[in-house]
């Protein structure tokens, strides 16, 4: 009967709201990554990334990330790391902490996120000459 009513929505919609640490908090989460979801925390990277998994949402929307508080507003897709990504989008079901067979090397870098558009971003210095010469007007 609960359910011809839609009540079992009110009950999941009152669930979500306590998972994200009542209505205020639930606010501030809902403005800073547009939605809410309820799920169990599978694990966290190094740069304080937080990975949930929820299996009662479609495939595709059942594996997402909360970016860390230190990044505010300013997150992007390229600050999750290679083995978090992997698992994110479905090339492993083994999350990086519970995988045997990942390697690590001494010479394999530190995941570092994109810079572009910032003004730590790569710039090469170019030493060919420029196929078109600006015109400069005499003086």
């Amino acid at each position: 009967m609960a359910k011809l009513l839609g009540l079992d929505k009110v009950c999941n919609f009152f669930s979500i709201i306590k998972a994200n640490g009542g209505f205020l908090n639930s606010l501030r989460v809902l403005y800073r990554i547009d939605e809410l979801k309820k799920g169990t925390l599978i694990g966290e990277d190094k740069y304080g990334n937080k990975y949930y998994e929820n299996n009662a949402y479609f495939f595709g929307t059942n594996r997402w990330v909360i970016y860390s508080e230190k990044v505010g507003m300013d997150y992007d897709g390229s600050q999750v790391p290679a083995e978090w990504f992997g698992w994110l989008h479905y090339k492993t079901d083994l999350p990086p902490h519970k995988d045997p067979s990942r390697p690590k090397y001494k010479w394999m870098l530190d995941h570092q996120e994109n810079l572009s558009g910032t003004n730590q971003a790569y710039m090469p210095y170019s030493t060919t000459k420029p196929k078109i010469i600006p015109w400069k007007p005499p003086q």
